[in-house]
């Protein structure tokens, strides 16, 4: 049979519309390049997808999909075939929408603003995105599409839009590992995240991109405190004002330190504490929220807190830290038999120490014993 008796044959099948003539097109048509698509010269070829580019709407989605299948690959499909084939049912569209490089990147983010997110999810695993794609698909606001998206490094997405997803991974946690698992991530960027992602990812960011230990400690200084600030913030007057206003009545004492904790005033607290040590503020969050204590009991030495008042701020400091559990009575009696180690004299040269910022842990080492 010529290529001009088929298609005679098809375009009277396609006028008929009966449900034996649609059965007999779609066996035709199925069997257009199953049967002859090697055998075919380029003429032949360009007409046969012509003939199929007209007639797609009247064949079954079983033969649409098996021709999506078999021209997935096919760099001479007619763009629009290709356009309408990605349109289509996802069954039919999915072989297109993932390996077709006939689709321009214009086409994909045509369909992503036309279609659901059954079809940006299957974008979003295409090979080599362009940045306006990638744009198209962060733009739906669906977490799930943009993990996809993230999860695809062959994906190019922008750094202002990377920048953009970096922010929103503060309160999306699935963007994190896909975000520090990118290899377009850059190093600003991550030491971000550093400030709210799990330890895991902070090892790996630490590994990753070989961040020396003092940065480290910088950056877990931040993160002690980083968001609950903000939380605490709404509902506290300034500090720095009310630091100001103490100042002029002469009330910055060690005994208003405390009772601003007692108070439940902790950003007074904080403000207080950093002009009694005179330690910048990074630091005295970081002594404050930090774990052990062994800093905090260092400083208020320092400045010569009483046994009683330091166990008052170690217990109170406790409860009011990001995500840590009130001091226990043996944690608190480990803290004291620290405390009375301690000579002022010696603290107080820690603080000249942490003032001409050297080494905050090996300072603690130093003075303690410890390894």
């Amino acid at each position: 049979m010529s290529v001009s008796l088929d298609v005679e044959r098809l375009q009277k099948l396609a006028r008929e519309k009966t449900v034996e003539s649609r059965t007999e097109l779609a066996a035709v048509v199925d069997s257009l390049f199953e049967d002859r698509g090697g055998a075919l010269s380029e003429r032949e070829k360009a007409l046969m997808l012509n003939i199929i580019e007209n007639l797609i709407h009247e064949v079954e989605v079983t033969v649409r999909k098996k021709l999506s299948e078999k021209l997935a690959d096919d760099p001479d499909v007619p763009r629009e075939l290709a356009k309408t084939l990605a349109s289509d049912e996802m069954d039919v569209a999915y072989p297109i929408l993932t390996k077709s490089q006939v689709l321009k990147d214009e086409d994909l983010v045509e369909i992503i603003h036309l279609r659901t997110e059954e079809y940006h999810l299957v974008i979003a695993l295409r090979q080599g995105l362009g940045e306006n794609v990638s744009d198209a698909l962060v733009e739906t606001n669906n977490a799930n599409v943009v993990t996809q998206l993230l999860k695809n490094d062959s994906a190019r997405i922008s750094q202002a839009t990377l920048a953009y997803l970096v922010e929103q991974s503060r309160r999306v946690d699935t963007f994190q590992e896909p975000l520090l698992h990118r290899s377009d991530l850059t190093e600003g960027l991550a030491k971000k995240m550093f400030m709210w992602v799990s330890s895991a990812l902070r090892s790996h960011i630490v590994d990753r991109y070989e961040i020396d230990d003092v940065t480290v400690d910088r950056l877990l200084e931040q993160a002690a405190w980083e968001g609950y600030e903000a939380t605490i913030a709404e509902h506290t007057e300034p500090a720095s004002e009310l630091l100001k206003r103490l100042r002029e009545r002469g009330m910055v004492t060690p005994e208003i330190l405390v009772q601003s904790l007692s108070d439940g005033e902790v950003l007074l607290f904080l403000a207080i504490f950093a002009d009694l040590t005179r330690l910048d503020d990074v630091l005295i969050r970081r002594i404050v929220f930090e774990k052990g204590g062994e800093g905090m009991a260092i400083a208020c030495r320092a400045i010569e807190l009483s046994e009683f008042d330091f166990a008052t701020i170690y217990r109170k400091s406790r409860r009011v830290a990001p995500d840590r559990a009130a001091a226990t009575r043996e944690e608190v009696g480990e803290i004291l038999d620290l405390y009375r180690r301690i000579h002022p004299d010696d603290a107080k040269q820690v603080l000249v120490e942490w003032r001409d910022d050297k080494d905050y842990k090996g300072t603690i080492e130093t003075l303690l014993g410890t390894p």
